[in-house]
């Protein structure tokens, strides 16, 4: 009997203990409603910061959506100004197709190229420590600093009538300026940092132990880097590839002064949009305008599902 009092008062007292707690803890409404309050009591300064914030937000959207989303349709207005049929005919031209057949390779073989001395150029600034490292790293940011026209004029003094390797490039039997050659040249010059910069900062955050414990369980450089090294520094190899590929696409300066633009043999798809609007073509000027954006954003699309998809996989 008294060990069944005893556990009856014990039951009732832990009972009044959490009538007692739940009492004098706040329910949700009660928060809610102590927000409220405390939202329209905030002192003017805090609201007036939180309107300057949410202006600020405003204005940055215009200001993205006027220079990136009016140009986009501006041009699609004018390509679709006489109707698909208009465009499907500009596009299918043999001008239009030789030039977008030029521009992919061109594209296609700096971005490659690009990519592998990119990766190279990224492990010696980032692992080597050696005399004229800055140089070099200065070096790397020149086709920024340098225009395009600039960079065309200097391999025309390189390898032009009079150039300074022109007795080589004769020797060899190939021409280089007006030909291929020259605007490969020029699309690598003007694309080659951005693998570099977007590769070297992810690099030098990756630990060396993984590394360190690959060779030493016998794993060889090509299988380390493979391994190990490539799939922690992907996601910036992936960004740099695609802004590479964006790059090459899209220039004209340096291709407009090493190629001469010759309808059919050099004259890439930037080249045929300036012509077009010389010849006052205005329909296959912004046709061929549409295609190389979509291009280079179906590429960026598929770079952020494939790194989307990767991150979710993980989580499981």
């Amino acid at each position: 009997m008294r060990l069944a009092e005893t556990l009856i008062q014990r039951r009732g007292a832990k009972g009044a203990e959490i009538q007692q707690r739940s009492t004098s803890e706040p329910s949700q409404r009660d928060l809610r409603d102590v927000g409220a309050k405390a939202t329209r009591n905030s002192p003017p300064g805090i609201t007036r910061a939180k309107t300057g914030e949410w202006l600020l937000i405003v204005i940055a959207v215009l200001y993205a959506a006027g220079l990136l989303l009016a140009p986009l349709v501006a041009i699609l207005w004018g390509a679709l100004a006489e109707g698909f049929g208009a465009v499907a005919r500009e596009l299918s031209s043999t001008d239009a197709l030789s030039s977008l057949k030029l521009t992919l390779i061109m594209a296609v073989s700096a971005t490659v190229i690009n990519t592998l001395f990119g990766l190279c150029i990224a492990r010696v600034l980032v692992r080597d420590n050696f005399w004229g490292r800055r140089i070099l790293n200065g070096l790397v940011d020149m086709p920024f600093a340098v225009s395009p026209v600039i960079a065309g004029f200097m391999l025309i003094l390189l390898f032009g009538r009079n150039g300074w390797l022109t007795p080589v490039t004769d020797a060899l039997g190939l021409k280089v300026v007006f030909a291929m050659p020259g605007i490969l040249l020029a699309t690598i010059f003007i694309s080659l940092p951005f693998v570099i910069r977007e590769v070297a900062p992810v690099l030098s955050q990756v630990n060396l132990d993984q590394e360190d414990a690959a060779l030493t369980i016998g794993a060889n450089r090509l299988q380390t880097f493979w391994h190990v090294t490539l799939p922690a520094i992907r996601w910036g190899l992936l960004y740099g590839v695609s802004l590479t590929f964006a790059r090459a696409v899209g220039e004209i300066g340096a291709v407009l002064v090493v190629s001469g633009g010759v309808s059919r043999l050099t004259e890439t798809s930037t080249l045929f949009i300036f012509r077009s609007l010389d010849d006052r073509n205005y329909i296959g000027a912004n046709a061929m305008a549409v295609v190389l954006a979509g291009i280079s954003f179906v590429i960026l699309l598929v770079i952020e599902f494939l790194k989307k998809r990767t991150e979710g996989i993980r989580t499981f």
